[in-house]
């Protein structure tokens, strides 16, 4: 886990398209706060996109990942942690990712939850209070999207997860009381969706239809979704 701060932080903290309006109510989580940290999972291989790194597509003329990164922070996290797997070394060289937390997941290839657990673990000592979880594949999910589910933060035993059209979908606010259950429990490509249906009556749904999309980015067809 190392922090990027080896470039210039103008970039990354700029509008972004999708992102150009900040919510006046930041949630800063440096140690101690017990706050909220945006935690992007950035590690897939986009196996059905011919091996091409889901970080790496290009949005707008950039990697996808500066783009979910900016979204984050548009929307209230002021700091980042990113989990990077697939070419992380290339994802390092072209993304612009200064001020972010970059999380190496080498076990990528088991799934997503794998990035969810080594994201999770990388929050220890910062003294967060909640990590909200979003998707690098999911450019239809804006700053309000995340804004939204950020102002369901209570304390360290909260859950929130946008909805859309009353079904469950990212991003997902954890608590930090569930960091542990949510590590044990995350497996495959399941992430913490099982422990999520076992507490379906303690997890708060805000419903984001009306300002995102929720949609991934997962074959060629979906490709018609960037710009």
């Amino acid at each position: 886990m190392t922090e990027n701060n080896g470039r210039d932080r103008s970039r990354d903290s700029g509008p972004d398209k999708d992102a150009d309006a900040e919510p006046d109510d930041r949630h800063d989580t440096e140690p101690g706060t017990g706050t909220v940290v945006g935690l992007l999972l950035a590690a897939g291989g986009g196996r059905r996109l011919g091996g091409r790194p889901k970080a790496l597509l290009s949005h707008r003329g950039r990697p996808l990942v500066e783009h979910a990164v900016a979204v984050l922070r548009a929307g209230g996290c002021t700091r980042v942690h990113v989990v990077l797997g697939a070419d992380a070394a290339a994802v390092r060289a072209r993304a612009e990712l200064s001020g972010c937390v970059l999380v190496d997941n080498p076990e990528w290839e088991e799934g997503m939850g794998s990035s969810l657990r080594a994201g999770l673990t990388s929050l220890a000592g910062t003294g967060a209070g909640a990590a909200l979880v979003s998707l690098v594949d999911q450019p239809g999910i804006g700053p309000e999207a995340v804004a939204r589910v950020l102002a369901a933060y209570r304390s360290g035993a909260s859950l929130a997860a946008a909805a859309y059209d009353g079904e469950r979908g990212h991003p997902v606010l954890f608590g930090a009381d569930h960091w542990a259950g949510i590590t044990e429990a995350a497996v495959g490509d399941r992430g913490a969706r099982g422990y999520l249906k076992a507490r379906e009556d303690e997890v708060v749904l805000v419903e984001c239809g009306d300002v995102a999309r929720a949609y991934d980015i997962d074959t060629e067809a979906d490709l018609g979704h960037l710009e």
